[in-house]
């Protein structure tokens, strides 16, 4: 089965839909299969006091300014997944708060509901999800085994579960790909992932090696732009998947075989066989 590739978009458009279509593009053009985003409602997700918090940005001098300024409304998605649509990429959104939730449900058509990191120990929140009857994808960062457990137990149509470190970017130290391992064996019956916040490739291919079914990844037109999960991001998306699809390939079936290209060069340097 091909990986499935999701390009995470999130807040990387920094409130600008041409660039957020760009976004989508470039992932078509990678040769990914979904695009997400992400959707809070500020005054849900965020104190009072942490919006009034002073923060330079391009949006303002406070986090409220800053907050606002990156996200998009229930009317700029629909156009964003219309656009996704035409480019045949499935759009997948991560809902910050219940009420972010209860719009996506009402307006958009998301193939996945996908859970944050920041989300999973959020019980009522889940409850919430399950009632939508869409299948899942969760993400684990921060969790501790007894988190991923009870997040598991809650949530009725997992359909990935994806290995996570939620650094932004992570060292390479805190990865663990095993992890990958460890969760194929917890659920058997899930299919296993890597969400990514390294800064370089390798962690997406070698995550293939360990068995995963589902890659994603933030994209970005430029890693100096500005936003915190530039930094995270994977600027040089279509050597990504090539190289992700190339190490499907190269995983091969596990069954020791003598390949045609090797017949010719066996008869040129074995003067001896050790079978009879």
């Amino acid at each position: 089965m091909s990986t499935y590739v999701i390009a995470e978009i999130g807040i990387n458009h920094n409130g600008d839909m041409d660039l957020a279509k760009e976004l989508i593009l470039k992932a078509k053009v990678s040769g990914c299969d979904a695009v997400k985003f992400q959707k809070r409602d500020i005054d849900s997700v965020y104190t009072q006091e942490e919006l009034d918090t002073p923060r330079e940005s391009p949006f303002g001098t406070t986090t409220r300014e800053q907050k606002e300024g990156i996200e998009f409304s229930i009317a700029q998605y629909k156009e964003l997944q219309e656009y996704a649509k035409q480019h045949s990429l499935d759009f997948i959104i991560s809902c910050w708060d219940e009420l972010s939730l209860d719009l996506v449900e009402r307006h958009l058509d998301v193939k996945y509901h996908k859970v944050a990191s920041a989300m999973a120990t959020d019980r009522e929140f889940l409850e919430k999800l399950n009632k939508t009857n869409k299948p899942v994808i969760l993400s684990i960062g921060m969790c501790t085994d007894d988190e991923v457990t009870a997040a598991m137990n809650i949530l009725n149509n997992v359909e990935y579960v994806l290995a996570c470190t939620s650094t932004y970017p992570t060292a390479a130290e805190e990865i663990n790909l095993r992890y990958i391992e460890t969760l194929k064996k917890s659920y058997p019956t899930i299919r296993v992932g890597f969400s990514n916040h390294y800064n370089g490739l390798d962690a997406c291919v070698g995550a293939i090696a360990f068995g995963a079914e589902c890659i994603e990844f933030h994209i970005t037109k430029d890693r100096t732009m500005y936003g915190s999960d530039q930094p995270a991001s994977i600027q040089h998306s279509d050597d990504l998947v090539d190289s992700i699809r190339k190490m499907e390939v190269m995983m091969g079936d596990g069954i020791k075989k003598v390949y045609d290209s090797e017949v010719p060069i066996a008869k040129k340097l074995r003067k001896k066989s050790t079978t009879l």
